[in-house]
Parts: C-alpha cells; structure tokens; sequence
C-alpha cells in the first residue's frame, strides 16, 4: 500500500471527500466503488490511513476527475520519490526541495517573503538564468539550463493552471540588488508591474528599508503554504532550493510560526 506522508494524506483524503459530497455521493457509494466497508473511506478521507494508487485512480476517475488533477493527487499519495514533474529535475532539485514543490502543486495559497531577491515565480528566464549563473552548486550550464527550465515550469503549474491565491512580500534590497545588469532588471521590473497591476490572484508588496527590524529579519527567504483539503494544516519551508520544510497539522500549537508584515 502506498502510505503517503500525513499532511499529504490530509490533502488527499480532504479532496477526495470534497469530491464526493459535491456529487451527492455517500459514504456507502464510495465504499461500493472500491468494495470495501464504509469505515475504511472514512478513515481515507479524514487521513487516518493511506489509499492504493488503483482505488484512488477509480474513485477520482468515478468523480469525474481530470487527468491533470489525478496525476497530482497520485503523485502526492506515492512516497517513491515520484514528484510530479519535478522528479526529472532531481539534478538540480534536491528531494526535500521536490517535496516542497510537489506540495506547492496542492496550495489553494502561497505566501512567500523574499529579502534580496525577486521570488521565483515572477523572475523573468533572463533574471532566472543570471541567478543560475552564481550558483556554485549548479557545476556546468546544462546544470544551470535545467534549473532555469524547473523555475519556468514551476511558474507554468501555478500561475498558468492551479493559480492559487499568492502573496509576495520583497525585500527592498531585492530591488537594488543588480542582478544580470541592466536590461535584465529592467526586464524584471516590468514583469513584476504588470502582474501586481493586472493580476486578480496574486498580491505583490514591497518591504521597504524604512521599516527597520521586523520579524523575519533573521530570514533570507521564507514561504508558507495553505490548503483548502486540510484547512489548519499549512507546510513551511526557508524558501530557498536547498533547505527542507516543516508542516503542522490542526491542534498542535506552534509558536514558532512566522509573520511577516509589509509596512
């Protein structure tokens, strides 16, 4: 059986009963689909136990799922390393990394903190690449090529099909900070005027020097993600490409959780 990690197994079994009580379906229904007792949909649907790729395959294609949406509800109930998309990119993209990206998928919102550089989903291919450039850990430039080619993907998954409820805060200095040169910043700004300017899902605000200390001072780069399957239950990740991510599920307290206020 394919026992996925518990946040992910919140997002799948909230999913799949959202499905179903959309359609009018009950309990019984859905354990006629798999043959199997009501109690075990039950205990699937609230994240208690894992489903097999087979019987989440049947109901979601009974609930009239389309294959975009079962791929990633299938890749996120595999724990065999299979990422989605991003599993190609496992060169470049470390596991932890993949994780989070996979997860990110499966956001209804995206709330992210970037102190000196522009995000990665509203960096241009050119701004991308001058990033790619300085990365020691990116050996060669087919490296640096295909991490470009993850960020611009990545960008196509949320912004071209999920397109989740974003919101960007940057750091001022990211503004300041000359990455490529010239024409690729000014590149970048315009990017990043249009989409604040014509965006309905995405909100961009600028974190001004003038603020002084605020409370992720002490964070290059920070990002949280909320999911409408699993509400209360959120993922944290540093934001950067080598760092790894928490999560929390409802009614465990943690007081670490950050905030981040744009003045």
């Amino acid at each position: 059986m394919f026992t996925a990690p518990p946040l992910r197994r919140r997002i799948i079994g909230g999913a799949l009963r959202r499905y179903r009580e959309n359609l009018g379906y009950t309990l019984d229904d859905a354990a006629r689909i798999l043959e199997c007792d009501r109690s075990k949909v039950s205990r699937i649907e609230t994240g208690q136990r894992g489903i097999r790729g087979k019987e989440l395959r049947e109901l979601l294609t009974e609930y009239g799922i389309d294959g975009q949406q079962q791929a990633i509800l299938g890749a996120m109930a595999d724990p065999r390393g299979a990422r989605g998309r991003y599993g190609t990119y496992a060169d470049v993209l470390p596991e932890a990394w993949q994780d989070y990206l996979l997860l990110e998928t499966a956001a209804s919102r995206i709330l992210a903190y970037e102190a000196q550089r522009v995000p990665a989903l509203l960096q241009t291919p050119d701004y991308a690449r001058a990033l790619a450039e300085t990365d020691p850990g990116l050996p060669d430039d087919d490296a640096r090529d295909r991490a470009v080619e993850a960020v611009l993907i990545r960008q196509n998954v949320i912004l071209g099909e999920r397109k989740p409820d974003i919101h960007l805060i940057i750091g001022e200095a990211a503004l300041h900070q000359k990455v490529g040169g010239p024409e690729v910043m000014e590149g970048q700004f315009g990017l990043l005027a249009g989409v604040s300017g014509d965006s309905g899902v995405i909100t961009v605000q600028i974190l001004p020097f003038s603020s002084g200390a605020h409370a992720a001072s002490g964070v290059g780069a920070l990002a949280i993600l909320q999911f409408s399957e699993a509400p209360g239950a959120w993922s944290c990740s540093p934001g950067r490409r080598r760092r790894g991510h928490l999560s929390r599920k409802p009614g465990r307290p943690c007081r670490s959780r950050p905030r981040v206020r744009a003045a």
